[in-house]
């Protein structure tokens, strides 16, 4: 078993449903104390890092986005966490940032320009989750675009990392700004140098500039589990979030490790979290009438119009008593809830729709008192060989059952950290300030030539 765990918040448009339960505090989404509430309340706990999951897809079916989906506030509305996260980095001292950002949608100059400038505002706690986006037939209307195949974005993603991470790596050494009022130096031309990439995808000849932060390259994440996503990770990623049941997750995660060996980086550098839902109660009757809460606000329909969201598929028109057609709906939308219900067993569309109603895109939850639920997290770190937990919202929108009642009985154990090591994210992440020396986008500066 892999100690300390680490230990990320999981944030998103809200759990399916769960809004309507009246504690629920998730529709506060666009106060700005909501948020600064819960950064403080988790840096105080601990935790490692909030997560914000995000995209600008939404539910659609034949072209229009259901209605079902605007009554029970499926992935739709939201805000934009990057206006979010400068708050919340100036009212914490230690939680980790982690925000996706879409490599079909965002150009690497701009990812790498205004993460290069949190990781400054941030003093280095900023993560990036790698993504080709989600709910992408709707992204691709709303942008003029046309649906990119599913394998295409994962070669554009590929593409489209290896040049960020130039501009991150290589354009500016440590000292290339200076500020020297007495010599009149602002920035050295010895240590800004341009970089040259000429690809199947991106051209770029310049320089980022933004000088790099305490980290230089943001601590990488990724979250896809279809084939091509999972080669992403392998290649790329220092944290890979994974949901689904115990034998899938422990599948998944010797794949990439197995991945991570074939480009020469050593396996255990990816640190794997399960996204996790813990539904605790102080005691075990409390915690399961607490889940029936949760599901009795979740409908049939309301898992269909979810389902659709991330695949593009409207199961609510399939014939309930079969399984999913592998050839027929294999969808060049999002794959990982396409795959995971197909091959030997799958279960029906009915069951399907069963599943999403009960846990959406997580697996089971962990469901009982502290000490049950932290026996049931060792159970799956043990049977995976994940590294810890990303941590769902509680049914009140918050993570408080979490950090007063689980996180606590987690500390006694001794599975998590009594104090977080370092000042930036990597360092409490990975026990290293800048990326391992085996990671693709570390590069030999003295390679590329000095401005002139």
């Amino acid at each position: 078993m892999s100690v300390p765990w680490s230990v990320g918040m999981f944030q998103t448009a809200g759990i399916m449903g769960a809004w309507q339960l009246p504690e629920n505090t998730s529709t506060d989404f666009l106060d700005l104390q909501h948020w600064i509430d819960m950064a403080r309340s988790l840096d105080a706990a601990g935790v490692d890092f909030l997560f914000f999951a995000d995209d600008y897809g939404y539910p659609l079916i034949d072209g229009r986005l259901p209605a079902q989906a605007l009554r029970s506030g499926l992935n739709f509305p939201r805000a934009d966490p990057m206006a979010i996260i400068p708050a919340l980095a100036a009212v914490t001292e230690r939680l980790g940032l982690v925000v996706t950002l879409s490599t079909t949608v965002e150009k690497p100059p701009m990812i790498a320009r205004r993460m290069a400038t949190l990781d400054h505002l941030t003093k280095g706690r900023i993560g990036w989750n790698i993504v080709t986006g989600a709910g992408q037939i709707a992204s691709a209307r709303l942008f003029g675009d046309q649906l990119v195949p599913h394998d295409e974005r994962y070669a554009i993603a590929d593409e489209h990392v290896a040049l960020t991470l130039r501009l991150w790596q290589e354009c500016w050494d440590d000292d290339g700004l200076v500020v020297d009022r007495a010599r009149n130096l602002y920035a050295d031309p010895d240590r800004v140098r341009e970089i040259h990439h000429h690809g199947s995808h991106f051209r770029a000849d310049g320089i980022l500039t933004t000088p790099p932060g305490p980290q230089r390259t943001p601590v990488l994440f990724q979250a896809g589990a279809s084939a091509p996503g999972r080669e992403l990770a392998a290649k790329y990623a220092e944290g890979v979030f994974i949901a689904a049941e115990v034998p899938a997750m422990r599948a998944q995660i010797a794949d990439i490790r197995r991945r991570a060996e074939a480009y020469g980086r050593d396996p255990q550098s990816i640190k794997c979290l399960v996204a996790g839902t813990f539904r605790v109660g102080e005691s075990e009757q409390a915690a399961r009438v607490l889940q029936q809460r949760t599901e009795a606000v979740r409908t049939l329909a309301d898992a269909a119009a979810q389902y659709a969201f991330f695949t593009g598929l409207d199961l609510s028109r399939m014939d309930p008593d079969r399984p999913l057609d592998a050839t027929a709906n294999l969808t060049d939308a999002g794959r990982t809830n396409v795959e995971r219900f197909l091959g030997p067993g799958a279960p029906t569309v009915r069951q399907i729709l069963e599943e999403f109603q009960r846990n959406s895109v997580m697996g089971s939850p962990l469901i009982g008192d502290p000490a049950q639920v932290v026996d049931q997290a060792e159970e799956v770190i043990g049977e995976t060989g994940a590294d810890g937990f990303l941590v769902q919202p509680d049914a009140f929108g918050t993570f408080t059952d979490f950090t007063t009642m689980v996180l606590p009985e987690m500390h006694r154990r001794g599975l998590v950290r009594a104090a977080l090591p370092g000042t930036t994210l990597r360092e409490r992440f990975s026990g290293r300030p800048r990326l391992a020396a085996d990671h693709p986008g570390v590069t030999a500066h003295t390679t590329v030539p000095a401005l002139v």
